[in-house]
């Protein structure tokens, strides 16, 4: 009977400790505070994809990516909202991550920026930082964005891919100097069923480059390719 007693003790004393566990978080966070995090979170998420999708210049774009800044701003934001100042938290949450490997390469470098401003967002809401939050969400946005026209106001880079004959070669260059602002021999294979002349061009307009070369004697076949350029080259 004695045993019996000191089991309900035990009993109510871990329920006791979970309503006062449960009271503590709640004087914390309320279920509308967390509502809140999350909506901006959304909001902050959306901003950047629609930046990223505003942005993007190169040659087959993902949705996929898109969602994916959307959740991990989504997800950030919660977790850092859980750690808040709890050391023992935060080394765990650091342990558990540092197990994480993702085996899908990035292929460009800027994408990664955005997965980190993504997560800077997610961060930021989830410390209640929310004035810092818009000023870096509207300023980095705003910069992306500038950056971006000024790129389109340049000419498009494009790879113009030749397959021709050797003496045809003259021919090629004379309309390169016609048709197109800039171009660079990037390279050329010759095999003794003709040639392969690649050449980087810059365009204000897809003009009809492909055509012309196409027009000339001694060029079998013509493909124009979008790329992209490195500023200042």
């Amino acid at each position: 009977m004695e045993n019996a007693n000191i089991t309900f003790n035990d009993v109510a004393n871990g329920a006791s400790s979970l309503s006062d566990w449960f009271a503590n978080q709640l004087s914390s966070f309320t279920p509308i505070n967390v509502l809140i995090a999350l909506l901006a979170a959304f909001v902050a998420g959306s901003v950047i994809a629609l930046v990223y999708k505003k942005t993007y210049r190169g040659v087959l774009y993902s949705p996929s990516f898109s969602l994916t800044l959307i959740m991990l701003t989504l997800i950030t934001t919660p977790v850092v909202m859980c750690i808040g100042s709890n050391v023992a938290l935060s080394m765990g949450m650091v342990g558990a991550l540092s197990i994480v490997r993702f085996r899908t390469a990035v292929k460009d470098p800027l994408d990664t920026a955005y997965m980190f401003w993504a997560l800077t967002m997610g961060i930021l809401l989830g410390a209640n930082a929310y004035v810092i939050a818009v000023v870096a969400l509207l300023g980095i946005s705003c910069a992306m964005l500038f950056i971006s026209f000024q790129r389109l106001r340049s000419p498009n880079g494009y790879l113009l891919v030749v397959h021709h004959d050797e003496y045809a070669q003259a021919d090629i260059e004379n309309e390169l100097k016609r048709s197109v602002r800039f171009y660079r021999i990037r390279s050329k294979t010759v095999t003794r069923s003709g040639s392969e002349t690649t050449v980087e061009v810059r365009l204000d307009h897809r003009a009809n480059i492909v055509s012309n070369m196409l027009e000339i004697n001694g060029v079998h076949e013509a493909t124009l390719v979008a790329c992209q350029v490195e500023a200042g080259s």
